[in-house]
């Protein structure tokens, strides 16, 4: 019994050494933007790295989500003739939630891998410490601008997201449901309001800063060479993952508590 308890002991005690590495990194990172030099060419390299790059997989995956929720809103509101519910539906679940969630998972897994890769690389190659003996803080050339661009770039996929995947759902409603083309988008204009696409854009934001900065840690501190590159790459997808989800039910708590 008393090894058990020990053993959870040890997991929260790791727990909170590792948050408090996680703090003090994105508040020396953030620090290090107080002050020039900057790098505004790195910075318009990840905003096009992070969000166009990025497109075609979120998209890909928004226009599908929209036409399985409206196929399955059908098929639970039909129970209860209440049909005329599914673009209510797809339109805010679209651009509360799973635009927002959807986005972000694809982001971790694409971008937060390819961050967690090329920091570790250089990591285990030694080249962060060549960038210290040149006089270059490293958190400023190479974490800072992936943060600032994790920031700015996700809110505008999302919005790319939530409008292709109502879309989809407006395909699957007026071409195989049947829906009235004037009605489904009359119902989706009456019900969507503007707090709905600016809680899901601020999600957004947030879950941008979260798989930069899970990739960047995790490459800054991987060690052991090609080995400890991979197990940087997978940690930094599974934290970005786990936190994504973990912020979307505080956000959503905060943003639409009662």
């Amino acid at each position: 019994m008393l090894s058990f308890l020990a053993s959870i002991g040890a997991m929260f005690l790791a727990f909170l050494a590792a948050t408090g590495r996680i703090v003090l990194f994105t508040g020396q990172a953030i620090a290090a933007g107080a002050t020039p030099p900057y790098y505004p060419r790195l910075l318009l390299r990840q905003i096009v790295n992070i969000g166009y790059f990025s497109l075609p997989v979120v998209g890909l995956t928004a226009i599908f989500t929209g036409m399985v929720l409206a196929l399955q809103s059908y098929t639970g509101f039909s129970r209860f003739n209440a049909e005329g519910a599914v673009a209510t539906v797809v339109v805010l679940s679209m651009t509360r939630e799973l635009g927002p969630v959807i986005a972000g998972l694809m982001v971790a897994g694409r971008v937060g891998a390819a961050m967690a890769a090329e920091i570790g690389t250089m990591r285990v190659t030694d080249q962060i410490d060549a960038l210290t003996t040149l006089s270059t803080d490293p958190l400023r050339y190479l974490v800072l601008p992936r943060l600032v661009a994790g920031l700015l770039t996700l809110p505008a996929l999302v919005l790319v997201a939530d409008i292709i995947g109502v879309f989809g759902g407006y395909l699957v409603g007026t071409y195989k449901l049947g829906f009235a083309p004037h009605s489904y988008l009359q119902r989706t204009q009456d019900y969507l309001e503007t707090m709905d696409v600016v809680s899901g854009l601020i999600k957004a934001g947030v879950f941008g800063f979260i798989v930069a900065l899970m990739g960047c840690y995790h490459g800054y501190h991987s060690r052991g060479g090609a080995e400890g590159v991979g197990q940087a790459t997978t940690h930094a997808v599974v934290s970005a993952s786990i936190l994504i989800l973990v912020a979307n039910y505080l956000l959503t708590a905060a943003l639409f508590a009662r």
